[in-house]
């Protein structure tokens, strides 16, 4: 070890000064050039509709007109909630930490200064501060970098020591240097599998802040729902949170690798060879400065012919994503497509999907043998032939004088032996470095696929949803049109909150994420034991009522309030508070009901968990397992506690009654029930709506059963053509006819009957 340090202090010393400053200027030049200056964004538009501002947990202040403040023209005359940075656009939830991300702008993804923005942004997610572990790793795996870069040299020159040595047939000297030789295999092989390893964690903890980050941005006001069904910017979301993060990750630690290593090497390599040529009297300048010319000239030449690989990665990465997308759709319709009989369609879009896989790698493949084969023409002949020229130059231009023949051989036999190595370490860093654009291109397109990710899902989450949309005639509408700005439908109506736990809509148009107007100028009240029965035809608006008062759809006009959401920590977002034992307000259960992983008890508390300790908790699911009539079902799948596929091994009736027992438990004030008895026998389904009622649960159902209508107290019935009807529900009537005569008919309207026609 002793010798190594001294053998690296003798190169550090023939370094020298003129040489070191030249290449630190012309990085610097090089690092001017390229950033450039950035681009100032305009502010993202604003999409609100809420009038009110939001503190944190929930803590509400009506704002009166809205604000006298003004938006300087991003959003209109008169600046709304969302503006001040104070608004809740889902209703529910607080929104203020909403993170202020820049618009998704179409570009081809390449070395530019997008990337270079990109790739600032997502560094400052990977690496949040000096003091964090990241940093620690950034560090240790630089140290490993630069270690293996001294040793490197260090063998090249003990190895022309020892072919010296041999020349001379200096036994001795020989078997030390051969015993040194091996020492040095030891902390070499040791730095090698550290940087491989830094390498792993440090991409391991850059997708792990990533992904922390993304799932924070993914489960904020609902993004996860809206994402999927209110914005058309991102295809197959799980693909970008777990392949392309993935993928990205691995890229950037990889990259860091193949960059510092080798500018490492070349910056030593070079002193080190000027240093030798000194040694010889020969000219340092003019071998490294042809290289340099060539080495420039072949790069210039591999960057102009370069297929825009980052583009071709994205595309193909959203390929990958289109196939899993048709493979999971398949396995989630296993059962349905095999009902149909429908193996070939199926069959088909997978070969189609699997066709332009193909089609797309077959096309990269056959860019890359011609640019591979100019590559390779260029970094290992034309470059071998310099390097040769290289060598040659401080020997034949030389101005040397030794005292013996022997020692003179001996000596140029050391400086080409050591020369040599240096050089092929040299040129593979330089390999390395030409090899590196085609990465960093690549790169950029998965810098471009996480990056649009986390934007779209910061406006997503501030309420800015972007999607193909389809306006209505305003005759079909019934008067009502849809406010554009932009091209984009901007929500207009005002959302507040209730304290008497009370629904109220006042000309509350119903308008599917298309910009459709199913329904115009809705106006109810909804107060606890208001159960409230609503009917029409297929595709009137009956399910979208439900999305719009939980606030998963915004509200494009009129005045909806809805009671106040709970105060708690849990409710308010935190993930570590434990969870909310208040009632909730609105508890929703659809026709085909969501089973989660865990056991049975968990799929009757969900998404609340009983403790395996919690005796109470598991005599209440069970008393309301026995209510829904699953107890026998429950015995024979092993009880509360067992642990099975539950979409897969209970029925559809089963489901719906699980489904209910979640209802019981929870004892929401309003259940928002869309056909979520069709599949349960009547029998069944009668005892659970006298059950509800007796807990205090104010029904809202969609159902065309009428053995369940008496449980009701009012009825809203649409007629499909964007008219309805509010009344008080009479149960001595054996039929609502989806003609709806009523709705039209206004001559028999009365206060008495409490009942609003709309035409």
């Amino acid at each position: 070890m002793p010798a190594i340090l001294t053998k690296i202090r003798e190169q550090a010393f023939r370094v020298q000064p003129t040489i070191a400053v030249g290449v630190g200027v012309g990085v610097a030049l090089a690092a001017c050039a390229v950033y450039g200056t950035r681009e100032k964004k305009q502010t993202p538009p604003c999409n609100n509709n809420n009038n009110y501002k939001i503190a944190k947990n929930g803590q509400l202040q009506p704002v009166e007109n809205g604000g006298t403040q003004t938006c300087g023209g991003r959003c209109g005359a008169e600046q709304c909630a969302l503006c001040r940075g104070d608004a809740d656009t889902d209703n529910k939830q607080n929104i203020e930490d909403a993170d202020e991300t820049q618009s998704v702008e179409e570009h081809v993804p390449g070395l530019n200064l997008e990337f270079l923005r990109q790739l600032v942004s997502l560094a400052k997610i990977m690496i949040p501060g000096f003091r964090s572990h990241e940093v620690a790793l950034l560090s240790a795996h630089t140290v490993c970098l630069f270690s293996r870069t001294f040793l490197s040299i260090y063998v090249a020159s003990l190895e022309g020591s020892i072919v010296k040595h041999i020349v001379q047939k200096d036994l001795r000297a020989f078997s030390a240097l051969l015993i040194q030789w091996f020492g040095i295999a030891i902390p070499a092989t040791f730095i090698n599998s550290m940087i491989r390893y830094l390498e792993s964690r440090l991409a391991l903890a850059f997708r792990t802040r990533l992904v922390n980050h993304a799932y924070e941005l993914y489960f904020k006001n609902q993004t996860y729902y809206r994402v999927a069904n209110l914005d058309a910017r991102i295809e197959n979301a799980d693909h970008r949170l777990t392949e392309d993060v993935s993928v990205f990750t691995q890229s950037v630690a990889h990259l860091y690798s193949s960059l510092t290593k080798p500018c490492f090497d070349l910056l030593l390599i070079v002193l080190t060879l000027a240093s030798y040529s000194s040694k010889m009297k020969g000219n340092i300048f003019l071998g490294p400065g042809m290289s340099t010319v060539v080495i420039c000239l072949t790069g210039q030449l591999l960057r102009l012919l370069s297929p825009r690989f980052g583009a071709l990665a994205g595309e193909e990465a959203r390929m990958k994503a289109n196939l899993r997308h048709v493979h999971s759709r398949l396995i989630a319709h296993a059962e349905e497509v095999a009902f149909y009989g429908g193996h070939k369609v199926e069959l088909g879009q997978l070969q189609s999907a699997y066709k332009e896989l193909v089609t797309q790698m077959t096309s990269v493949f056959n860019k890359k043998l011609w640019y591979v084969m100019l590559e390779q023409f260029c970094m290992k002949y034309v470059w071998s032939g310099t390097g040769m020229v290289m060598l040659a130059l401080p020997i034949l231009t030389g101005t040397r004088i030794d005292s013996s023949a022997g020692e003179g051989i001996s000596a140029r036999t050391e400086y080409m032996t050591t020369s040599r190595n240096l050089l092929n370490s040299a040129a593979d860093a330089i390999e390395r470095l030409m090899s590196s654009y085609k990465e960093v291109v690549t790169l950029a397109g998965y810098a471009t696929r996480v990056s649009d990710m986390l934007v779209v899902f910061g406006e997503v989450a501030r309420g800015r949803c972007v999607r193909a949309v389809h306006v209505a005639p305003a005759a079909a509408a019934a008067g009502f049109a849809v406010t554009f700005r932009d091209n984009q439908p901007v929500p207009m109506g005002k959302v507040s909150y209730t304290t008497d736990l009370s629904i109220r809509l006042l000309n509350v148009p119903i308008v599917t994420p298309a910009c459709d107007v199913v329904a115009s100028g809705v106006s109810l009240e909804l107060k606890p034991g208001t159960h409230l029965l609503i009917v029409g035809p297929n595709g009137c608006g009956k399910s979208s009522l439900f999305r719009i008062i939980s606030g998963l759809w915004p509200v494009f006009g009129g005045q909806l309030s809805v009671p106040r959401p709970c105060e708690c920590a849990h409710c308010a977002g935190e993930l570590t508070a434990p969870h909310c034992a208040a009632r909730p307000v609105m508890f929703y259960i659809p026709q085909r009901p969501y089973m989660s992983q865990g056991s049975l008890i968990d799929q009757i508390t969900y998404p609340s968990r009983v403790a395996a300790q919690d005796a109470a908790g598991e005599a209440r699911a069970a008393h309301i397992l026995r209510v829904v009539r699953l107890d026998a079902c429950a015995a024979r799948h092993g009880g509360l506690r067992a642990v099975c596929d539950w979409r897969s091994t209970l029925s559809g009736g089963e489901k719906q009654r699980v489904a209910c027992a979640r209802m019981f438990y929870h004892r929401p004030v309003y259940a928002l029930l869309d056909e979520c008895t069709s599949a349960v026998s009547m029998e069944t389904e009668v005892v659970m709506y006298e059950e509800a009622i007796k807990e205090g649960i104010t029904l809202l159902s969609i159902t065309h059963r009428p053995s369940v209508w008496k449980y009701h107290t009012h009825v809203l019935e649409f007629d499909g053509a964007g008219s309805w009807s509010f009344r008080v529900l009479d149960k001595d009537v054996s039929a609502i006819t989806p003609t709806l005569p009523r709705i039209t008919d206004t001559s028999s309207t009365t206060d008495n009957e409490k009942e609003q026609t709309i035409e």
